[in-house]
């Protein structure tokens, strides 16, 4: 019997094997048909052990089944459902339109799987072997589900529209010729990205993709040390979290849960590096005892990323860049021991909102995070820290970093004004410590009356002029605006002339120096 001859009535066709019958029947009747042998060493779809023809089927079958397969028995529904089953040839189903259920565990394909612009309910292979899988453009109205699944060459998804969710935990992805392991750029998925415990060997891209609530990377071992990126997924949308974050390890535990005491951990680990820039995250970006091994031109780049939470709380990155310009977010939850050192870390344009700090984050600690991101003076990281400490209440500690402000951007300036920026930093600490204007003022005060007790004062006019008081005279010495009527009754000659020019000039030093800090004050207020 030919091929559709007798299909729609149900009857075998005469060129099956009979391991291909046998398929053919459980189809019909909607049951799971199991070649397994049940050696767990011999059943292995990723070992080398061989398959014979007693648990082998060819592609064309397969297909042939779920293009235009026989119709159900009664009072069942005809579906796919293959374990332990060899399938020779290449797998076709490109452009096809699948309706049957379809569920392969343990198989193993001896030829890549084409799906490109198939249409499916939903596809389910789990721990199954196969060179490669080609599905661009392939739309699911359910889920797409490829747990430890193994793929030696690749898997292409690019602009795939998975209905509901994408399952990848524990799968193994290997390059393919362009050095991707996974490519879904523009890809959409209805829920959640599940790839947990994912070990990728190439790039994962996923530009301009789409998860409408989670993307969940736990535990995932991405590597491409050669290229430029393990994780290239500018654009990408969550609508909730993305999560590069730990997962259990060998014991039963939820997906998408905190692991339970003494369950043993798998940190997120990417060697290669990481691109995030524009992301659009509507919880947070998650990086808790992330794990990173850069080159020195890797990074992890989250340019003008914008998320309500960013959870900064991975290892330092000991070789390469953080990029955050440009990025937004309400909350940066941080450690002091996940932040890179100078040179390594770029910030500008990064605004924040509130900062929770995980651990002790001492404010030096916080100016030296400020300082690592500006290789050169830049007051706005600066500025953008003060103003948040001085949001949550910490008014001390914000004119603390405005000070710093000053001190780097005094290193920037030619020798006269350099030197003219020790002054303010000395005697009014650039107008944020405003009561050493006081202490300076007394200390002079004192000592120069202590001082002029002993000049020889005689009166500029013989007669008319007031009691000599050297307390009173040194005063009308410091304030330069203001005349206590002393300064022009007495004659000093000598050393005391020049005594009372330092007091004079000092008086206007301090005078400036007070001025400038108050007109900065009432510009920050």
């Amino acid at each position: 019997m030919t091929e559709g001859d007798g299909v729609r009535d149900g009857d075998l066709p005469d060129d099956l094997t009979a391991a291909e019958a046998g398929m053919w029947q459980a189809f019909r009747n909607g049951s799971v048909y199991d070649l397994s042998s049940g050696d767990m060493h011999v059943d292995d779809p990723h070992g080398g052990h061989p398959w014979g023809p007693e648990r082998t089927v060819r592609a064309r079958i397969v297909c042939w089944l779920l293009l235009d397969g026989p119709p159900a028995l009664a009072g069942r529904v005809a579906s796919l459902k293959l374990a332990g089953v060899r399938i020779t040839g290449t797998l076709d189903l490109a452009g096809g339109t699948v309706t049957p259920y379809v569920e392969l565990r343990g198989c193993r394909f001896d030829d890549e799987i084409l799906l490109p612009e198939a249409h499916f309910t939903t596809v389910r292979l789990v721990d199954c072997a196969a060179p490669r899988l080609e599905a661009a453009r392939v739309h699911t109205e359910g889920d797409l589900h490829l747990p430890r699944c193994r793929f030696l060459g690749g898997v292409r998804l690019t602009d795939a529209h998975i209905g509901t969710d994408l399952l990848l935990n524990q799968a193994v992805v290997y390059r393919d010729r362009s050095g991707r392991s996974i490519a879904a750029d523009g890809m959409t998925v209805g829920q959640d990205l599940q790839a947990e415990l994912l070990e990728s060997h190439g790039e994962l891209s996923l530009r301009s993709a789409k998860v409408g609530v989670s993307l969940s990377l736990r535990g995932a071992r991405l590597r491409n040390p050669d290229g430029r990126f393990a994780l290239n997924a500018p654009q990408l949308t969550v609508g909730r979290t993305l999560y590069l974050t730990p997962a259990g390890v060998g014991g039963p535990w939820q997906s998408g849960t905190t692991p339970a005491r003494g369950t043993r951990i798998q940190r997120f680990e990417c060697q290669g590096g990481i691109r995030l820039d524009d992301g659009r995250f509507g919880d947070a970006v998650d990086l808790e005892r992330a794990r990173f091994a850069f080159t020195d031109v890797q990074e992890l780049s989250l340019r003008r990323v914008q998320a309500p939470e960013l959870r900064f709380l991975g290892e330092e990155p000991q070789r390469g860049a953080v990029l955050l310009s440009g990025a937004r977010t309400t909350n940066l939850v941080d450690r002091a021991t996940s932040w890179p050192g100078p040179g390594r870390l770029h910030m500008g344009g990064f605004v924040y909102e509130n900062l929770v700090p995980q651990g002790p984050f001492p404010l030096t600690r916080r100016l030296d995070w400020v300082a690592a991101s500006t290789a050169e003076y830049n007051p706005e990281p600066y500025e953008r820290l003060a103003t948040v400490l001085r949001a949550a209440g910490e008014d001390e500690d914000a004119r603390e970093v405005l000070l710093a402000k000053q001190r780097r951007r005094r290193e920037t300036l030619p020798p006269a004004a350099k030197l003219w920026g020790f002054a303010q930093d000395l005697t009014v600490a650039y107008g944020y410590r405003p009561g050493r204007a006081a202490v300076w003022m007394a200390v002079l005060w004192a000592a120069g009356t202590l001082a002029f007790t002993h000049a020889p004062h005689p009166p500029m006019n013989s007669g008319g002029h007031p009691a000599w008081d050297p307390a009173l005279f040194v005063l009308d010495l410091l304030l330069p605006v203001i005349d206590l009527g002393q300064v022009g009754q007495w004659r000093l000659t000598g050393g005391w002339q020049w005594a009372a020019a330092v007091m004079i000039l000092l008086g206007w030093i301090l005078a400036t120096t007070v001025a400038a800090g108050a007109t900065r004050l009432l510009r920050r207020g």
